[in-house]
C-alpha cells in the first residue's frame, strides 16, 4: 500500500517545485572528542581547555600516553582535526564498496571542522575561537582507528584527505561551534 502525500501537507515551497532554504553554517568546529588513554573509547565534548606545548587538558597525547607519543622521530601531536566534509565523502565511498561508514569519533580525531580545507593548513597560523594553532602536517591514516572500530578500510578510504596535526599556540578554550579563523 503506497501512502499518499497530500498536497495540504507538503511545504509551500515544495509544491511549487523549489528546494527549502538552507542557512549556510560558517567553517566552524562541529564536534569536540579526547581520549583519556591510547585505545580508549573516545569522548565527545562541548567544550576544551588547551595548553600551549602540550594540547587538550585531558587527552591522551597532552598527557604523553598516546599510542604514537614515543614515536621517533618526535613529532608534535597536540591536536588532530578531520574533515566532516571528508568523512562524508568517505562514507559514500564505503558505503558504495559495501564496508561500514566510519562515524566521527571513530576517526579517533580532536576536533572535526565544517568547511574548512585542512590539507591547505600545512605551516599556516590559524584559530577556532580564542585559540590559535599551526598546522604541522598532514595526519596520515594508519590502521589502528579500523582496529579499535572494528571495522575495516579507515587507512585506504581516509587516505589524504581531510585531516592535520597542529601545534596550539596559546591557552584557552575551544567550544562546538567555534568560527575558523584563517591568519
Amino acid at each position: 500500500m503506497r501512502k499518499v502525500v497530500s498536497s495540504r501537507t507538503m511545504p509551500l515551497g515544495m509544491r511549487m517545485g523549489q528546494m527549502p532554504e538552507l542557512e549556510r553554517t560558517p567553517p566552524s568546529i562541529v564536534e569536540i572528542y579526547t581520549c583519556p588513554e591510547a585505545g580508549a573509547p573516545m569522548v565527545r565534548h562541548t567544550l576544551v581547555t588547551l595548553k600551549v606545548g602540550a594540547g587538550i587538558v585531558g587527552d591522551r597525547y597532552a598527557a604523553g600516553i598516546g599510542a604514537w607519543s614515543k614515536a621517533k622521530p618526535e613529532n608534535i601531536r597536540h591536536v588532530t582535526l578531520i574533515s566532516f566534509d571528508e568523512i562524508l565523502k568517505a562514507a559514500v565511498q564505503l558505503a558504495r564498496a559495501g564496508k561500514p561508514i566510519f562515524l566521527p569519533h571513530e576517526t579517533r580525531r580532536n576536533f572535526v571542522t565544517w568547511d574548512v580545507e585542512l590539507n591547505g593548513l600545512v605551516g599556516k597560523e590559524f584559530s577556532f575561537g580564542e585559540v590559535c594553532f599551526r598546522g604541522i602536517e598532514l595526519a596520515d591514516p594508519c590502521h589502528r582507528p579500523s582496529a579499535l572500530a572494528g571495522k575495516k578500510g579507515f587507512k585506504e578510504f581516509f587516505d589524504g584527505i581531510g585531516a592535520l596535526r597542529a601545534e596550539v599556540l596559546n591557552d584557552g578554550v575551544v567550544r562546538m561551534g567555534s568560527l575558523f579563523t584563517l591568519y
